[in-house]
């Protein structure tokens, strides 16, 4: 028994043909006097020209991967030739349909010997067409990458296909994150350079469409108390690991976004396992925790990660005292701006800096005891003293702020998903910041790889079947 590979709908000499033209294209503009030359109308013509000669090429390749035999064997299951027909594949350079044998295994879906070899994406995108959709789309909204790919050209996909799709690779991505994740942090490179690890962890409060939002506001109705604060908002979790040099410039940043969960699993696992990963590819890394207050940001910090250094925020002990001195003197007096700036210099530059600043609270509590925001402030410098370190800090080139994290909040989650109307649910949430993370951390194409591989299933012939191959004629760039 023999099988043959069919001859594709868009045969070589379509793909001569469309090689032909563009040769022809450029004989004919080269003939014309350069006054006579629209460059803009050349440029949209040139690009038309080798898309239609990109499309030839691929549906070659693509029915060269297909077969048309009784049976084939996909990943050791037999399953049985049950249609032949021709269907559309959607590719960087547009549509291209070809004649392709599907088959099914017992209580199966249907599976096409050409998707199964090329790592075909949902039954109709190329990898290529996948890979730059759903990065387009982690940037920007469907509605706008729909127009962005009408106007280069090429590839076309509706809006709704753009929404979807992120959706579908993320759940293929969930559903083998863990494997997926430590493959990725296996593949990291410690520069020689690198010095310090610094961990952090935050985040920021996104608008949900089932954050329960009429539930929310209906309690504080019947509570006697006015609808007010983010209801339908939830915390997605932002996660980032820093590796900085000696003179404390930062090298490279690994960032993770996760959708809001209870106490932020998820992402406090792959945290620690980035954490552990880089101490024990260079164990000499001095581990530095740098957060804001919260609470569970530092139960986290402090109990399942190694020992380390522990920083709070420079930043936000600065925000804790103005409101301290705020509550003293209000915020326009001179004197709440004289001692605002000669405090929060000595809680930055003074080896003893918040010693100070907590005699200076206690004295102002001690002269204003009936106000109590600086009693709270007082009691706030004393609860995290240990991790105000910040002389001794920048002495030894390591950070004292969270700026990284707050960066990661704005830029996986903030810039993407807090535009105007939006309204998102967990799957679609979480397939945008995945595919944004993914970017921001230099993994995109590496994450991307580790789908196809899995999308390629193992297909093999039964041993009476042998394949004819029939090799299209050779083809030229003109006659």
């Amino acid at each position: 028994m023999s099988a043959s590979h069919a001859t594709p709908t868009m045969s070589s000499d379509e793909l001569h043909t469309a090689l032909a033209a563009i040769e022809e294209k450029v004989a004919t503009v080269l003939a014309h006097a350069p006054g006579e030359v629209d460059l803009l109308a050349v440029e949209d013509q040139l690009r038309a020209a080798f898309a239609a000669a990109e499309r030839a090429a691929l549906a070659m390749v693509l029915t060269h991967l297909d077969v048309d035999v009784p049976e084939v064997i996909i990943n050791g299951i037999t399953h049985k030739r049950v249609l032949r027909s021709e269907a559309p594949y959607m590719t960087s350079a547009g549509e291209v349909r070809i004649e392709r044998t599907l088959y099914r295994a017992a209580g199966e879906r249907a599976v096409a010997a050409v998707d199964v070899r090329a790592g075909i994406v949902r039954g109709w995108l190329t990898p290529r067409a996948a890979r730059l959709a759903c990065f387009v789309v982690a940037e920007t909204t469907p509605a706008n990458a729909a127009e962005m790919f009408a106007r280069v050209g090429g590839m076309k996909l509706s809006r709704s296909s753009l929404d979807r799709l992120p959706k579908l690779v993320s759940k293929d991505w969930e559903a083998h994150r863990v494997a997926y994740e430590e493959q990725l942090r296996n593949e990291v490179v410690v520069p020689d350079e690198a010095v310090t690890l610094a961990v952090s962890l935050d985040g920021v409060m996104v608008p949900m469409k089932d954050g329960d939002r009429a539930e929310k506001r209906a309690r504080a109705r019947a509570e006697g108390r006015p609808p007010s604060g983010p209801a339908g908002f939830r915390e997605v979790g932002c996660g980032t690991v820093t590796l900085y040099d000696a003179d404390g410039e930062r090298l490279a940043t690994r960032r993770l976004g996760r959708m809001p969960e209870a106490g932020k699993k998820t992402l406090k696992e792959s945290l620690a396992a980035e954490v552990g990963t880089l101490l024990r590819k260079k164990p000499s890394l001095t581990l530095v925790k740098v957060a804001d207050g919260a609470r569970d940001n530092w139960t986290f910090l402090s109990g399942m990660l190694p020992e380390g250094e522990e920083v709070l925020d420079y930043f936000h002990a600065v925000e804790h005292l103005s409101r301290a001195l705020a509550a003293a003197y209000g915020e326009s007096s001179p004197t709440y701006h004289r001692q605002h700036r000669r405090l929060r210099r000595k809680l930055r530059d003074d080896p003893d800096g918040v010693e100070r600043v907590i005699r200076a609270l206690r004295h102002l509590h001690r002269r204003f005891p009936r106000r109590a925001a600086i009693a709270t402030e007082l009691a706030y410098f004393r609860k995290n003293r240990h991790r105000m370190a910040y002389a001794s800090l920048a002495a030894r080139n390591l950070p004292i702020g969270s700026g990284v994290i707050e960066a990661a909040c704005k830029t996986l989650a903030t810039v993407r998903m807090k535009r105007s109307g939006m309204r998102w649910r967990h799957q679609g949430g979480q397939a945008i910041l995945t595919l944004r993370s993914w970017h921001q951390s230099g993994d995109f194409d590496r994450a991307w790889d580790l789908l196809h591989r899995d999308r390629i299933k193992q297909l093999e012939l039964p041993e009476n079947v042998v394949p004819l191959h029939v090799q299209p004629p050779p083809v030229r760039a003109s006659a």
